[in-house]
């Protein structure tokens, strides 16, 4: 049975990464009763601290209300047991690590335990959804439902499989809009989605300028910056996408420039080095250089 969007009332975000604790807590600031589970009990102690700082930054800027903030508080919770964490779930927001091993993997465990119906969707940046049916019960009620930043960047991807029922694409649309983003629709499965394709350009060649010794990191930032005249450059984008989410979809390519840009990667990330998740990446968290007023100065 098709569920309608007035029956959406449960939502389980699986995993409290860096876009999986926002999804969570956008989806609770909304009204939603939301459980936000990982395997990692210190994960979630981590993003319970950064929910409350977000939320605190968001109140004070006017992006939301106090009322919502309430709503928050009483309808967010956590937990580590998987079976605790699928009881009463209307639609889960699946945000696994990007490797289609781990993906598969938790499907097949997870899947199993949900109640027939219910809505799965992925938040796979660069992975089809078509790749992980082996692992999925219900295909019908399988999607790509894909996220950026949640609160800054507002855009949500929909993007089903050719299997995917239209009556779940049609809830997931307005879904998106019930919790402030802007739903883009994907006819068909393509890899990076709309943005992410054409952000992927521009990081790629920004990687290509660095390593051929073109330019700085931040005089390609700042070149970028001057000119579309935006607040962050594709340097700055890849430290708030994360450098081992980028090392993941990178990792998987052939050519030289992404063998040689993934090998810069992967040595920021093996000195604990993820972007601004982890306080540096190609820069220093939480002011980076590129927030800074002299910085297109030079």
């Amino acid at each position: 049975m098709n569920k309608s969007i007035g029956e959406i009332k449960n939502v389980l975000v699986v995993g409290a990464g860096t876009l999986g604790l926002r999804i969570a807590l956008r989806c609770a600031l909304d009204g939603y009763q939301v459980k936000m589970y990982d395997i990692q009990e210190s994960q979630l102690a981590t993003a319970v601290d950064i929910q409350a700082r977000l939320t605190d930054d968001y109140l004070a800027k006017g992006m939301i209300d106090a009322a919502m903030v309430a709503r928050a508080r009483s309808g967010l919770s956590v937990t580590a047991d998987i079976d605790e964490a699928v009881i009463d779930t209307d639609l889960v927001s699946e945000s696994v690590i990007e490797n289609i091993d781990v993906k598969k993997s938790f499907y097949t465990d997870f899947a199993p335990r949900l109640q027939a119906g219910t809505i799965v969707t992925t938040n796979t940046s660069y992975l089809l959804p078509s790749m992980l049916l082996d692992s999925i019960i219900e295909p019908e009620n399988f999607c790509a439902f894909h996220f950026h930043d949640v609160f800054n960047q507002t855009v949500v991807d929909v993007m089903p499989h050719p299997g995917t029922s239209t009556a779940v694409t049609d809830l997931l649309m307005e879904f998106g809009k019930r919790i402030h983003q802007i739903p883009v629709f994907i006819k068909k499965e393509s890899p990076g989605y709309i943005f992410n394709s054409m952000l992927a350009a521009i990081i790629g060649q920004a990687a290509s300028l660095y390593l051929n010794e073109v330019g700085s990191i931040q005089d390609i930032d700042r070149s970028f910056m001057g000119n579309f005249k935006v607040p962050v450059g594709p340097f700055g984008l890849l430290d708030q996408i994360g450098l081992d989410t980028a090392w993941h979809v990178l990792s998987a390519r052939t050519d030289a420039d992404s063998k040689r840009f993934s090998a810069v990667l992967k040595s920021h990330i093996d000195l604990g080095k993820l972007g601004a998740k982890s306080g540096q990446g190609f820069y220093h968290y939480p002011d980076p250089e590129y927030t800074q007023g002299d910085f297109l100065r030079g």
